[in-house]
């Protein structure tokens, strides 16, 4: 019979942070990040969309700290009371 492994796992949220591949006027690019680097580099990752319907927001709409934690905190998508309207 196999054994399971059990490793670790963590969930690191940085608000305000955004994803590009574009370099150009890219401050997190070019910021002095040893640790960020070393974990973005060496271990598994994902980037998750954070705004529209993606968070229960009109299409194209910006999300917010409080809509991200809301949706990750469900695990699911919920649906913002203005969308309602």
């Amino acid at each position: 019979m196999m054994q399971l492994v059990h490793k670790p796992t963590i969930l690191i949220i940085l608000d305000g942070w955004g994803h590009t591949d574009n370099t150009d006027y890219n401050a997190i690019y070019s910021a002095n990040k040893p640790v960020w680097d070393r974990i973005w580099n060496e271990h598994p990752h994902t980037l998750i969309n954070a705004s529209g319907l993606d968070v229960g927001l009109p299409a194209s709409q910006m999300g917010n700290s409080e809509v991200g934690h809301m949706n990750i905190g469900a695990g699911r998508v919920v649906d913002q009371e203005f969308t309602r309207i």
